[in-house]
């Protein structure tokens, strides 16, 4: 009598091999839905973009006040959809600021260039007006105020 025959080609179809234990089902991931955009590979989260944004408006002065326009308070609101537009509500220290016409631009533009950035909005407001108040702990500290 001879012994049965084996085969060592492997099943293709698991799950009606019975000589297997079944896997155990694994957890799906909700995918993206209409209202929310995929991620693209390397993209950052709204908050990772908004540090981002944030550290590049602290390379941005105001060439009379040696203190970047963030740390004085100049920068009110820095919003971030997961979208990457990016859109930032700010003042200068006053209407008749000499730097008024080239500030904005620069600041939009560097905003702009951030990785992940997709869309600047930058919104220039007088109300309220900036006082000294607004400024951080390190910009008092650097002033020696």
């Amino acid at each position: 009598m001879n012994p049965p025959e084996t085969s060592s080609v492997e099943p293709t179809d698991r799950a009606h091999d019975s000589t297997r234990p079944a896997a155990a089902p694994q957890p799906v991931e909700p995918g993206p839905t209409a209202t929310s955009p995929r991620p693209t590979p390397g993209s950052r989260t709204p908050a990772e973009l908004r540090d981002a944004v944030i550290a590049v408006l602290k390379t941005v002065y105001d060439p009379e006040i040696p203190v970047d326009i963030y740390e004085l308070g100049l920068v009110y609101e820095v919003e971030v959809e997961p979208t990457g537009d990016v859109e930032i509500v700010m003042t200068l220290t006053t209407p008749m600021c000499p730097v008024a016409e080239t500030l904005p631009p620069e600041v939009e533009a560097k905003v702009r260039d951030v990785p992940g950035v997709s869309h600047v909005q930058l919104e220039l407001v007088w109300e309220p007006p900036w006082s000294m108040d607004m400024m951080s702990e390190a910009a008092r500290l650097e002033l020696n105020l």
